[in-house]
């Protein structure tokens, strides 16, 4: 979705006038870089000062250092294609977090998580995914020094930087380098880097405020900052200045957004009803059904019995609370009269409430005419409040319960006496009906009279609380001798990346059984129970993580000799680093339903020594060469060069390429020997599994009839630390054409091709597994069926007994999964960039950059012998990746302004192409007919085979009043143009998918604000 590059002015006639004027009347876009193919000169700089696409560092004789490279150059232009954000495209694209930023340029790809992704384990946090090889693949860099990681690995396993830890008012630009760049920065570059570039100096005061809403009256957005320094650097050698700023984003519910967002019935367009809560009596509904069912022990609910007096006719508690209407069912399955809820619409919501703060400080000195310091210190905290479903009863079994016992336990029951605490129910003097049992009556056998129930706490508010909070700190020096034929560098940062979750609403397992057998919980009327009673059965879990890291890098380069085309450059450097990781289990004392057990930990140090060579052999070629080795801890080394060539035969045009081979370093989740995790995916029971069900149809197309058990659900897989995983090794290469025949124009094109291998995946069998246990006749011959797939494969834990199918094979609830090393993956494409910047009268002038990534191939290849090669490029795939909001084959953003004297008017269009429902590592065939994730094996639902393409527009204009004043007006979504149909998303983001469409989630925005400068 967006962004983009420098800027070039251009010079045009009347024929430009014309293009400009058709082009500012469409919609509008985003950018990329301006290409300038040759050295820039006297001509260039005077034209076309701000060209400079990866200015990381600023010497005196206009000489730059661009992201990806450790030498000085006179051109912007590196061998890598470089995207460039600057602070100005992104202010006139109405952007106000790193966040959106980053994940709008066209390269960031499958696997990219924003903030409205709210299910995950790192639920809350942000991250980019270069060319989609996903978050643990793209390294994030500030000022070319890295952070530390967020403390909850998405996944369970993928490791990456906060993007909504970084501060957004300090921004002077972001660097994106997509391009392999192990060979500069080491480990996890294999995507490319993000390098966030904040202020260096600053003398004043600055400051700003906005805020804004949604069309729709909610969505409330409020941003300020503030920033004041003092100390002319040039003049005196010094500067400090001190910075803080806060941004609050309001909550957007299901609800307010209405259908299809707000529901997983679409049987009124023709589609599948996956909201059985509307229909169906055995379902989790703030309403509790019970059905009779035998209690071995008369204390313990959890001693129900899946035996006779079992039957299929339920009763609901307090029909007369239903807010919705009723329904009854009377099929062979199931029997009875309930209330309708749709839970999406009630509990889920679109955007979290989020508030961000920051507090940025920073003093620069010269220290002499050839050395320069600084020291730089930062906070930064980001709270995220996310509501969720209310907790559920059903057949959730406490920790530890064997799979054949949860075959036989049909999940907690009410028994048909309570008695007071303490005491024994079978005997107890004081014992009494259970007001909350139908089946309760004086005489009857109370063995034979408990009563199954299921039910969603509705009177408790789930969901969490996550606050994060980033310190960071980093000092340095630099300088040059020998009349600058050398200079050195020497740098230190330390940060520490502090995780909170509030987890509200989840159910403490003993308490809840108390509550039970006392009868303190009312489930006839829960608006009657009393906060105290819901506190205790449902209190607030509180669980701290981190994640550290501190490092030391030094470097030397040297202008060694004069070549034809300029001087040969060589640097040499070297790293120490520590990293650490306590990502604490959730559930440690396993005494809540339904938290995650996922956790990892972890300690290394890396130690690296690394080189480049720059070769301008004559004017027309350039070669750079460079190389790292480094070693970790664990035993592992790896190097990775990397080599580069730019040709220009012409000042106007230029070719450019590269090859390098890289890595990515097992994360502590992935190695760690206390690291694990359950990672869950909707899935949908095969047809031979419905009908033994109560289902109707044939083993290829069927019903579910009613039955929940036949529905979607979440499946789980359980992956351990593996201390001998190798690190995953890539190798790719760009080529690529930068084009400039006038100072007005410029257009880039790049060809890229990633191969990784020795992938760390979770698994690569899991389907065949899940296969395997469906194809079973018992539990027995599934567990085995599951455990001959390979070695670490096993059923972890499956579903209560079906009551009205007692004898049937459960649903697999969770799989135990190793990680290993294994497959490949592949993936192409082709990067396109272009700048015009057209005077069109003394005091105006049109400027247009649109950016855009086509994605040719993105495979993965299961294994060469049995010739399974999944294909995601345009689908829904990876499936299992983060987000699981697929691979688009082309992202797209044009940007247009119009600057007319002290008034701007700025259009930013971004474009996503449609995407095929369908994903091969789910099983899935590519023919939408047979195979859609939505339909599974409906061919009359062909329709919802594709998810549309979406476009839509932010606008933007300012005023600036004088010399201290602006004023600025921001529409987001300027058509309010809505977000696709996408029944194949995760069901926690029913039919729409957040990471490429969330504009069209939200709707039209409008925000004003004003800036000040003195």
């Amino acid at each position: 979705m967006k962004i983009v590059f420098g800027r070039s002015r251009f010079v045009a006639g009347a024929a430009t006038c014309a293009l400009a004027t058709a082009l500012i009347a469409g919609p509008v876009a985003a950018q990329t870089t301006p290409a300038t193919p040759g050295t820039l000169d006297a001509r260039d700089q005077a034209t076309n000062p701000t060209t400079t696409e990866g200015t990381a560092d600023q010497g005196a004789d206009d000489s730059i250092v661009v992201t990806g490279s450790l030498l000085r150059r006179t051109d912007s232009e590196t061998p890598s294609p470089v995207t460039v954000l600057t602070s100005d495209t992104l202010a006139k694209a109405g952007i106000t977090n790193v966040s959106d930023a980053i994940r709008s340029i066209s390269a960031d790809g499958a696997g990219s998580i924003g903030t409205g992704f709210q299910s995950g384990f790192s639920a809350g946090g942000s991250a980019v995914s270069l060319r989609g090889l996903g978050v643990s693949s793209t390294l994030v860099l500030i000022d070319g020094l890295r952070s530390a990681n967020f403390p909850l690995n998405d996944d369970g396993r993928n490791a990456y930087v906060d993007l909504n830890s970084i501060p957004f008012s300090l921004v002077d630009k972001v660097e994106v380098l997509k391009d392999g760049a192990s060979s500069t920065y080491g480990a996890d570059a294999i995507g490319g880097v993000v390098n966030v570039i904040l202020k260096k100096h600053f003398t004043g005061i600055d400051g700003l405020v906005e805020g804004g809403v949604a069309e729709r009256g909610d969505a409330s957005h409020q941003r300020a900052h503030l920033t004041v320094g003092t100390g002319d650097y040039d003049a005196h050698g010094w500067n400090v200045f001190i910075n803080g700023e806060y941004q609050r984003d309001g909550r957007v519910s299901n609800h307010s957004r209405g259908f299809p967002y707000n529901t997983q019935d679409l049987t009124s367009i023709g589609g599948l009803d996956n909201n059985p809560s509307d229909n169906s009596l055995t379902v989790n509904v703030p309403t509790a059904y019970v059905t009779r069912v035998r209690q071995s022990d008369l204390n313990n609910p959890l001693s129900g019995a899946a035996g006779s007096p079992l039957t299929s006719q339920y009763r609901a508690l307090g029909l007369g609370n239903c807010a919705r209407d009723t329904f009854t069912l009377n099929t062979t399955a199931v029997q009875g009269t309930g209330c309708k809820y749709d839970l999406v619409d009630l509990y889920r919501q679109i955007q979290p409430l989020q508030e961000r703060y920051a507090l940025n400080a920073r003093l620069s000195v010269r220290l002499s005419d050839t050395t320069e310091g600084y020291v730089t210190a930062s906070y930064s905290r980001s709270d995220v409040s996310i509501n969720g479903t209310p907790s559920v009863i059903r057949a959730t079994q406490p920790f530890g319960a064997a799979p054949s016992v949860a075959s036989a336990n049909p999940g907690i029951v009410l028994p048909m006496y309570i008695c007071s605490a303490g005491t024994n129910c079978a005997t107890a003097a004081d014992r009494q009906l259970n007001p909350n049992n139908p089946f309760a009556v004086a005489g009857a056998d109370p063995t034979a009279s408990a009563a199954r129930i299921y039910y969603m706490f509705g009177d408790i508010a789930g969901g969490s609380d996550r606050k994060n909070e980033v310190y960071r700190a980093a000092a340095g020096l630099s300088g040059s001798f020998d009349e600058d034929r050398f200079a050195w560098r020497v740098d230190g940062v330390y940060a520490r990346d502090e995780m909170q979750i509030t987890q509200h609403g989840l159910l403490n397992i003993q308490q809840l059984l108390r509550a039970i057998n006392t009868g303190s919980y009312n489930f006839v009327n829960p608006q009657a129970n009393s906060q105290a009673v819901r506190d205790l059965i449902a209190p607030d879990k509180v669980t701290p993580s981190f994640s550290t890291m501190a490092s030391a890098d030094a470097s030397l380069s040297a202008r060694l000799l004069d070549l034809p085309g300029g001087p040969l450059q060589l640097a040499i450097g070297g790293q120490v680093r520590r990293e650490t990781l306590e990502n604490n289990n959730q559930n440690v004392n396993l005494d809540t339903y339904g938290l995650t057990t996922a956790s990892a930990f972890g300690a290394h140090t890396v130690s690296a020594a690394y080189f480049e060579l720059g070769a301008p052999i004559v004017k027309q070629l350039e070669v750079n060469a460079s190389g790292r080795y480094d070693h970790y801890s664990e035993g592992f080394s790896h190097f990775s060069p990397k080599v580069g060539v730019k040709f220009t035969p012409i000042r106007e045009l230029a070719f450019r390429g590269t090859y390098s081979e890289g890595f990515r370093a097992p994360t502590f989740a992935e190695s760690g020997a206390r690291s694990q995790y359950a990672g869950f995916v909707t899935t949908t029971p095969p047809c031979n599994f419905i009908l033994q069900h109560g289902g109707t149809g044939t083993t290829t197309s069927c019903s579910a009839n009613g039955n929940p058990y036949n529905l979607q659900y979440s499946l789980g897989r359980g992956s351990a630390g593996n201390p001998d995983l190798k690190p995953e090794i890539s190798r790719s290469f760009t080529a690529g054409m930068i084009f400039q025949p006038v100072r007005w124009f410029s257009f880039t094109v790049d060809y890229y091709n990633v191969r990784k291998k020795d992938l760390i995946v979770s698994g690569p069998l899991v389907g065949d597994a899940v296969r395997a246990y469906y194809n079973s006749a018992n539990l027995a011959a599934a567990q085995a069926a599951v455990a001959a797939i390979g070695q670490g494969y096993s059923v972890n834990s499956v579903d209560a007994v079906d009551p009205n199918f007692p004898n049937a094979l459960p649903r697999v609830l969770i799989i135990n999964v190793p990680y290993v090393n294994a497959n490949y993956s592949t993936t192409s494409g082709i990067d396109f960039a272009a700048t015009l910047t057209a005077p069109i009268a003394d005091d105006a002038t049109f400027t247009s950059r649109v950016e855009v990534t086509h994605i040719l191939e993105y495979n993965l290849n299961a294994g060469e012998a049995n010739g399974n090669v999944q294909n995601y490029a345009g689908t829904m795939g990876p499936y299992n990746l983060s987000s699981g909001n697929g691979t688009p084959a082309w992202r797209g953003n044009w940007q247009n302004t119009l600057q007319v004297g002290p008034y701007a008017l700025s259009a930013t269009t971004y474009y996503v192409s449609r995407i095929k429902a369908v994903s091969e590592d789910q099983n899935l065939p590519r023919d939408c007919a047979k195979g859609n994730l939505y339909t599974r094996s409906a061919p009359q639902n062909e329709q919802f085979c594709y998810v549309k393409s979406f476009i839509n527009v932010d606008l933007n204009g300012t005023a600036k009043v004088n010399d201290n004043f602006s004023f600025f007006l921001n529409v987001k979504n300027l058509f309010d143009v809505k977000a696709p149909l996408a029944p194949a998303a995760y069901a926690s983001a029913p039919n729409f998918l957040t990471t490429w469409h969330y504009a069209g989630l939200i709707g039209r925005q409008f925000r004003a604000g004003a800036s000040f400068r003195f």
